[in-house]
């Protein structure tokens, strides 16, 4: 993981990088072949016979995409420094953004330049460029509305640093940022270029803080209709109680910003709250622990993820804690039980997750840093993440469990196809007119 850069550089790096910054050889409209993208749950794991390098799931619609899009093998958060001091140099870098995000997640031929330049691009996908269903979802941090007075009145609602929890051990190399890209796709390989295509693209207005890539285990090719959640380092299948993200009534109420809450900003409509935690694992600790005791503490079934009171069941089984008043099947301070309740005040505290595992290597005391990089998303963050965490507080699981960073971040409504168009339009728009540069 990434250390963060001293914003107190400022000057400095707004020398340097601004010299370096080269104009983007690609074209917009890079020729790909779109390939239809099946509509599948969002922490369904990947199937080895679905994913293609061909895929491409189009970055327009009201809604950015990457996050009702359904998850594929890899992933990553990346947090940004943002260098921009006007209205006119936020909307230089949204529209830089976008310039990328279109070309990146439709992929095309890599231009060919004079060799004594630096080539277009970092070659790591050779010259021709495959979506493998990128998607690039763009996300404020609260810092970027503190830090500029003509910002901090558009900044929405409920956007705030990312409080510590009581379990929490913050680093804070790894917390918080200004601007947060959630980069998706079928290879690690496509997320990594996309990341340094960004980097290499926009050197004068983002600096990179920190990073934390991840990854779902890819299962076999399964028969029609059978659903499995991919699972995470604990070796429990993670996303099983999901709200369905194909409805989109349902996704109206858990996870799009709109005009039902007065409190946010016209412009937030159609965006979603990010709550991005970085969660080590004691895995040692943890594969040391009985089975009984593992499953108590979660509440389902290792094996096949069912809830406990479903024994010969799925994971897709709806537990009934009203019929187990004492905890008997499942133990009242299970995880599944203290995260939703299942009563009808718990309903209005849903939220998609959308999480990868990560392994960082070894710590220095010889331990395996290994865990999940946990993604939620919501239109309400008090309502939802911070809800849902509050009611873990405390929760037998912490024992072998430890967030150590991440933060809070509001994506931004989507875009259209339209040539006038771009991420972060509708933001810009609320600051009023903007002069044209001399």
């Amino acid at each position: 993981m990434s250390r963060p850069v001293d914003p107190s550089r400022r000057a400095l790096l707004l020398g340097v990088l601004g010299a370096a910054a080269l104009t983007c050889p690609f074209a917009l409209a890079a020729a790909a072949q779109d390939a239809a993208t099946p509509r599948a749950r969002v922490t369904e794991a990947p199937q080895a016979n679905k994913a293609r390098a061909g895929d491409h799931v189009p970055p327009f619609g009201r809604h950015q995409a990457g996050i009702v899009t359904p998850r594929p093998a890899h992933g990553m958060v990346a947090s940004f420094h943002v260098l921009a001091d006007t209205p006119q140099d936020l909307e230089r870098l949204f529209r830089r953004l976008t310039e990328r995000i279109v070309f990146l997640t439709r992929g095309g031929e890599v231009p060919r330049l004079d060799p004594k330049l630096p080539p277009a691009d970092s070659g790591l996908l050779g010259p021709v460029i495959e979506p493998q269903a990128l998607t690039i979802t763009v996300a404020l941090g609260a810092d970027l509305f503190d830090r500029r007075d003509w910002l901090a009145p558009h900044r929405p609602a409920q956007l705030v640093r990312m409080p510590k929890f009581p379990n929490d051990a913050p680093d804070a190399s790894i917390l918080h940022g200004e601007l947060a890209l959630q980069i998706c796709a079928n290879t690690q390989d496509a997320t990594i270029h996309a990341l340094r295509d960004i980097i290499k693209s926009i050197p004068d207005q983002l600096l990179l803080a920190w990073k934390q890539e991840g990854s779902v285990p890819v299962i076999p090719p399964q028969p029609d209709g059978v659903i499995e959640n991919a699972r995470n380092f604990l070796g429990f299948r993670d996303g099983s109680a999901n709200p369905d993200a194909a409805d989109e009534a349902l996704m109206e109420r858990v996870v799009w910003v709109g005009p039902d809450d007065p409190a946010e900003p016209g412009w937030s409509h159609g965006g979603s709250y990010m709550a991005v935690r970085i969660i080590r694992n004691f895995v040692e600790r943890w594969d040391r622990a009985p089975l009984a005791e593992q499953e108590r503490i979660f509440g389902r079934a290792k094996d096949s993820g069912a809830p406990l009171d479903h024994p010969h069941g799925t994971e897709m089984d709806v537990p009934d804690f009203a019929a187990d008043p004492e905890g008997n099947r499942t133990a009242l301070d299970s995880h599944i039980r203290m995260a939703n309740p299942r009563t009808p005040q718990s309903g209005q505290n849903l939220i998609l997750r959308r999480p990868f595992n990560y392994s960082n290597g070894v710590t220095k005391s010889g331990q395996l840093d290994q865990g999940l990089l946990f993604i939620a998303w919501q239109a309400n963050l008090e309502r939802g993440f911070v809800a849902v965490q509050n009611r873990l507080n405390g929760e037998p699981l912490e024992e072998y469990i430890k967030p150590v960073g991440g933060g809070f971040f509001f994506a931004l409504p989507g875009f259209s196809d339209a040539s006038d168009d771009y991420l972060g339009r509708q933001l810009i728009g609320a600051l009023g007119p903007i002069p044209t540069p001399a």
